[in-house]
């Protein structure tokens, strides 16, 4: 399984992707490792350094970014995200697939690298389905609302252009989205992953 093609998944934040990677990992838990981004935020409550992210001092990220030690980087709200080459190389040296979370300009900047992964889009079925589900979460300023809805309506745009990605799945019934998402992991990662 080691050199596996990796899989990268992007959409917006409220779209369900979150919960489709999770219900995917339960299900394969010894096929797939995920990639545990970098970030320069302080944590949340909950949330444990190298569990949920590798939290780092801005400076620090800097300098690594300019060594080229990450193959994608964005800054979202002030602070920096990324992926170290590595955090890829830890979840390979496992024997798993790698998934990567990331932005749209992070999926910009892997496609300028040699990782070569198969790219998810998860969509929401509309903005007024988003922006519902974003204030159900009860986590959302006006203002850091207005961002989410701004940035989202950007990865919509790029991310149902043709080409930008193998497969859009439209998350409007989880059970749906999950058997399109379980189906294509299937056919073109795990049966395909002796080709590569």
């Amino acid at each position: 399984m080691i050199g596996s093609r990796p899989i990268v998944m992007c959409g917006p934040s409220g779209s369900g992707k979150s919960t489709l990677l999770t219900r995917l990992m339960t299900d394969h838990p010894e096929k797939f490792g995920f990639c545990i981004s970098h970030t320069t935020r302080k944590p949340r409550v909950g949330e444990e350094n190298g569990v949920h992210y590798h939290f780092i001092e801005k400076s620090a990220m800097v300098d690594a970014i300019k060594n080229g030690e990450f193959i994608e980087n964005a800054t979202f709200g002030g602070n920096l995200y990324g992926t170290s080459k590595a955090a890829i190389e830890t979840v390979f040296k496992n024997g798993k697939v790698c998934i990567l979370d990331i932005e749209m300009q992070g999926v910009k900047q892997v496609k300028q690298s040699d990782l070569k992964p198969h790219y998810i889009f998860i969509n929401p079925p509309s903005i007024e389905v988003l922006k519902e589900r974003l204030l159900a979460r009860n986590t959302e300023t006006e203002e850091s609302l207005k961002l989410r809805l701004s940035h989202a309506e950007e990865e919509i745009e790029y991310g149902i252009v043709p080409g930008n990605f193998d497969i859009i799945i439209v998350n409007d019934d989880l059970d749906s989205a999950y058997a399109r998402l379980n189906a294509f992991i299937n056919e073109k990662v795990l049966e395909g992953s002796s080709r590569y």
